[in-house]
């Protein structure tokens, strides 16, 4: 049995890297807080090949002496606390003295510093957690540090790593943050020996998020004030109806420390309650501001994490705060519907008052994709008709599934898609009709506009128009992009987006497999794109919202990256939810065809989502709600 020893201390450096020092953006992180905590007004992060080969981080702060710097590279050594009570009076990023042992152990560590009252500078180099050398040095007032060749000494660690360009927008979101935080300190940041952003000292956080995240996440946001007794909130929060299918642009800091605190992420989610659908989540850049002795900031190794001493309180004020806020903006008249993140796409009634078009619509964006044969159907042929009802047979599945399937013969007269490029034929990817197995149902009516109710001989059937359609949808799709045949319509004025580093990388990785799906994406600068063409079930507007959902849910590991094939599924998934577009008035011609679509399709009892098609109430289920 192996005896208890002590651990050398670089041994436990380096154990310790790991809980401090997860990837190069973790380095950045530590550093930036250092020159901060400095009283630095102006900080340059330059870094290369995703940090693996450098990242320099050099600020104007007041610098150290010989004998301070030495005593930085130890461990657990800092001048920001004495006592544990200090704790509650804390006021600076980093406290601990873990950060520049940790680094050091783990890489090439070079330091030069210098205070004002010493005439020349200290430098400093360790590698790999053994010291190489200390001697003198000139440079300004300020201090300067890099960090080559990380994790050579750990192997292990350096294999976990990600690409350089995934890693590389974890540092550009980083430093981004803590621009966030002092928009009174000058940032510029160096990738590769090109500037990605510099950006000097900002008046207002306005200009600062502007210049960060781009005007277009500017022109969203409106100011956000409040204060109570020990507490204060302010910030820019987004206009109601205007979200994200995220948490990322959801930033918040507790006393200018960037944390992730569940209290106040909740708080505002739950405050947007009224304002945005179910799984959306608001855009917000807030700083909360509370006595430090009130929150607890040393309850995560890398200090992303605090604990509120009263999180009931400070949730409640926060609620209250953005509440009243959105109250304003409503009596103000600002409320602006978010262009295809709102509600559903499929609950917006049709633009055009062609009957024909709306009978298109039933059955899919694109009248020529999808186009409802025949006759138009009056108000006759619906709920409550005196015309005698037919059920739908199985010998009447393929005339029926023909009326509504492309290449028919039979498209819809005058209604054309302006979107569709001549020729662009989707086909369906169901089986064929006439080979599924035929529900006798008669049909009885619409009831809430979404369910269509249809007798049977064992009771009552109530069919989810919305998960039918989805249901048809997604399978279509799914065979399209098997195929490699995803028809697309390019757009006569290109539509520009503006991404944060991290969706910018994230997109760059999976150009190809996006522009092989329908799309057509080309890059337009740094962080900057272009929609050329869309896919042809995709209303051109919804475009860039779906676009930024999609790079959340490739965030997120939603959609998988290594499997292209779930990815393909996961995609169709998205994109059938996104296709339907259901109107407010229907006939019984155009839910005959839906049902024996449905059931031409290879799963036709849930939708892709897994919700059920329709349910079935027999006999003896009413017999006993009706106490018979």
């Amino acid at each position: 049995m192996a005896k208890v020893r002590i651990l050398t201390d670089r041994v436990a450096n380096q154990i310790a890297a790991g809980e401090v020092i997860e990837r190069p953006a973790a380095v950045v992180k530590e550093l930036v807080e250092n020159a901060l905590d400095a009283g630095a007004t102006r900080v340059e992060v330059e870094f290369r090949h995703g940090g693996r080969s450098l990242m320099r981080i050099e600020d104007n702060g007041h610098g150290m002496g010989r004998d301070d710097a030495l005593l930085a590279l130890e461990r657990h050594a800092t001048s920001k606390l004495t006592e544990a009570t200090d704790l509650d009076r804390l006021a600076s990023y980093g406290f601990r003295g873990e950060a520049l042992p940790s680094i050091a152990s783990v890489s090439r560590f070079l330091m030069q510093t210098r205070e004002a009252e010493s005439d020349t500078g200290t430098e400093v180099l360790v590698n790999g957690g053994k010291l190489v050398h200390v001697r003198e040095c000139g440079r300004p007032v300020g201090t300067r540090m890099e960090v080559t060749h990380l994790f050579n000494s750990v192997p292990a660690r350096r294999k976990f790593l990600k690409t350089d360009q995934t890693e590389a927008a974890h540092i550009v979101h980083c430093v981004r943050l803590y621009a966030l935080a002092c928009p009174g300190t000058a940032f510029t940041l160096i990738e590769d020996g090109r500037v990605v952003f510099r950006s000097p000292e900002c008046a207002t956080l306005e200009e600062r998020i502007a210049e960060i995240f781009g005007r277009q996440t500017a022109e969203a946001l409106v100011p956000l004030a409040a204060e109570e007794p020990g507490m204060r909130l302010r910030g820019l929060i987004g206009k109601p109806g205007i979200g994200r299918s995220t948490r990322h642009e959801m930033i918040v800091f507790v006393n200018a420390r960037p944390v992730d605190s569940r209290t106040l992420n909740y708080a505002l989610i739950e405050s947007y309650h009224e304002s945005l659908p179910k799984g959306r989540y608001p855009l917000a850049f807030v700083f909360f501001e509370c006595d430090p002795a009130a929150v607890d900031v040393n309850v995560h190794p890398a200090k992303r994490e605090v604990r509120f001493r009263s999180e009931p309180q400070v949730r409640s004020f926060v609620i209250r705060s953005v509440l009243q806020r959105l109250r304003e903006m409503g009596e103000t008249g600002m409320r602006k519907p978010e262009t295809g993140d709102g509600d559903k796409a499929g609950d917006r009634k049709p633009e055009t008052g062609d009957r024909n078009a709306v009978q298109a619509t039933e059955f899919g964006v694109r009248g020529s994709e999808f186009g409802v044969g025949g006759q138009a159907v009056g108000p006759s042929t619906g709920a409550g008709s005196a015309n005698p009802v037919e059920p739908i047979r199985k010998t009447d599945l393929p005339a029926l599934a023909a009326r509504a399937l492309p290449g028919s013969g039979t498209p819809v007269s005058g209604f054309r898609s302006p979107f569709l490029s001549p020729g662009a034929n989707p086909q369906p990817a169901i089986r064929d009709p006439q080979l599924s197995a035929a529900p006798a149902w008669r049909f009885v009516g619409v009831a809430h506009g979404n369910y269509a109710l249809f007798e049977t001989a064992a009771g009552l059937v109530l069919l989810d128009r919305r998960a039918a359609h989805e249901r048809v949808w997604f399978e279509r799709l799914r065979e399209q992009f098997r195929a490699g045949a995803v028809p697309s319509q390019r757009l006569l004025l290109p539509l520009p987006v503006e991404l944060d580093a991290i969706a910018s990388a994230l997109l760059l990785d999976r150009l190809a497999f996006l522009n092989a799906h329908g799309f057509e994406i080309a890059e337009f600068g740094r962080n900057f794109f272009r929609i050329e063409a869309v896919p042809a079930w995709m209303e051109p507007a919804d475009a860039e919202p779906f676009l930024r959902d999609l790079l959340g849910a490739f965030r997120d590991g939603s959609v998988p990256d290594r499997n292209t094939e779930l990815a393909r599924e996961e995609l169709a998934r998205r994109a059938a939810a996104k296709a339907v577009r259901l109107p407010d008035s229907v006939g019984e011609t155009e839910l005959r065809a839906l049902v024996a679509q449905l059931f031409a399709t290879r799963t036709p009892l849930t939708s892709p989502g897994g919700r059920p098609t329709y349910i079935e109430l027999n006999h003896g289920e009413l017999a006993r709600r009706f106490q018979k």
